[in-house]
């Protein structure tokens, strides 16, 4: 994975209000830690920060962050965004070692076409949208991707069907679901009906000939 250089500036005041002017020059106030450093407070240009977590790799991104004379590998771990414009507006930055494992999360891509669950007509439901996978940085792959053109109606891939590149790994069940092929809906069994209860609640008493 290519790595992506930032500048960023440090020594920003920390605090809500410097915060929120920092912001309305269209900087995003953030941190810089890991590793046994002191956190760093600094600044990156709102525009710059979209730019390097909008390519192919995401929020995977492997970033070569500048900070003065100094320069550090690194990772987005945390982004905080706006409740309502969902705007980034704050990023924690994690140090890495480009020889540690890392954990990242991956987007799972569905590829192929089956024809057997096309003829009749049936569905595809990817029932996982991403994995989390343990790499080093520079081994996390953008996507992992999974071939559906075998399934067939009733059939399912499980995270043991996944083929994760060399170097990645994960610790999620196995067995897990990815995708399931289902027939479809309108031939899909109807729910056995529960037995009918009496219609006054149950067995009524019998009658007494008590008079």
């Amino acid at each position: 994975m290519a790595e992506i250089t930032l500048n960023v500036e440090s020594g920003r005041p920390r605090g809500t209000r410097p915060s929120g002017r920092l912001r309305a020059t269209g900087k995003i106030p953030g941190v810089v830690y890991g590793h046994g450093m002191a956190p760093i407070p600094v600044a990156i240009g709102a525009r710059d920060l979209r730019a390097a977590l909008t390519t192919e790799a995401g929020l995977n991104a492997l970033l070569s962050l500048r900070i003065g004379d100094t320069t550090h590998l690194a990772i987005a771990k945390v982004l905080q965004r706006h409740p309502v414009r969902q705007t980034v507006t704050h990023v924690d930055f994690q140090v890495v070692r480009r020889d540690e494992i890392v954990t990242a999360e991956v987007r799972i891509a569905l590829i192929g076409d089956s024809e057997a669950v096309h003829r009749v007509e049936g569905t595809i439901d990817q029932e996982m949208l991403s994995l989390q996978i343990k790499a080093k940085p520079g081994d996390v792959p953008v996507v992992i991707e999974i071939d559906i053109s075998a399934l067939d109606v009733g059939d399912s891939l499980r995270v043991s069907d996944l083929v994760l590149p060399e170097g990645v790994t994960t610790d999620v069940d196995p067995e897990a679901a990815v995708a399931i092929a289902h027939m479809p809906r309108a031939l899909e069994p109807e729910p056995e009906a529960e037995p009918a209860e009496a219609a006054a609640g149950g067995e009524q008493p019998a009658a007494s000939d008590e008079g």
